[in-house]
């Protein structure tokens, strides 16, 4: 789990974060928060689906369960155990 939070974080820093000084950390509101949106959402999800080889079901991959980095960990591993 912590190399999971490592590499989304590292990418949502790498991705989203370029030009703030904000900082982040695993539980930082990402969608409700205004850092990252729908677009982005979009290739967040395409990321981890090919790095992981796993498929999140759009009905799955909802704002909610994107809105921190701890969230999308807890969605990656449900569909990495099945």
């Amino acid at each position: 789990m912590e190399e999971i939070r490592d590499v989304v974080l590292d990418y949502v820093i790498k991705e989203y974060m370029e030009d703030q000084d904000d900082e982040i950390t695993y539980d930082t509101a990402l969608i409700s928060g205004g850092y990252v949106d729908s677009f982005s959402m979009v290739s967040l999800k395409r990321f981890l689906e090919t790095r992981y080889k796993i498929s999140l079901p759009d009905d799955k991959a909802t704002p909610e369960a994107f809105d921190s980095v701890n969230k999308i960990v807890t969605l990656v591993q449900e569909f990495l155990n099945k």
